[in-house]
């Protein structure tokens, strides 16, 4: 069965999950100019499976997609130094970065599933 409309997509549901626990997780942080990095990176996710998905074309869905992936590797990239900052704990950094794994490779699997479909 194809998919219907972006909330069907898991990485989509995925990436939203994960950005309300980054939210959750930096509310209390005094950087500000991190906070904002990192909650932005994390909505970009969604928010690029979202528009990828409805645009006109499969090219334009990868594209987007490949998008959604450089964001989740920022939010990947900026938690292990929040880590190393200490402004969250190391069951905090391991809960994002498995939900970024899972993100990640739900992607590249879409992605694999594009390229097959143009072939």
């Amino acid at each position: 069965m194809a998919i219907q409309k972006f909330e069907d997509i898991i990485a989509w549901r995925k990436a939203q999950d994960m950005t309300v626990y980054i939210y959750t997780v930096f509310g209390r942080s005094r950087d500000f100019g991190f906070k904002d990095q990192i909650c932005r990176a994390s909505v970009s996710i969604s928010n690029n499976i979202a528009e990828g998905f409805d645009r006109s074309s499969d090219a334009d869905f990868a594209r987007f997609l490949y998008i959604a992936l450089g964001s989740c590797s920022e939010v990947k990239s900026m938690v292990y130094l929040a880590e190393r900052l200490n402004y969250i704990s190391y069951d905090e950094k391991v809960k994002i970065l498995h939900l970024g794994d899972e993100i990640s490779m739900i992607i590249r699997g879409l992605l694999r599933s594009l390229k097959a479909k143009k072939s």
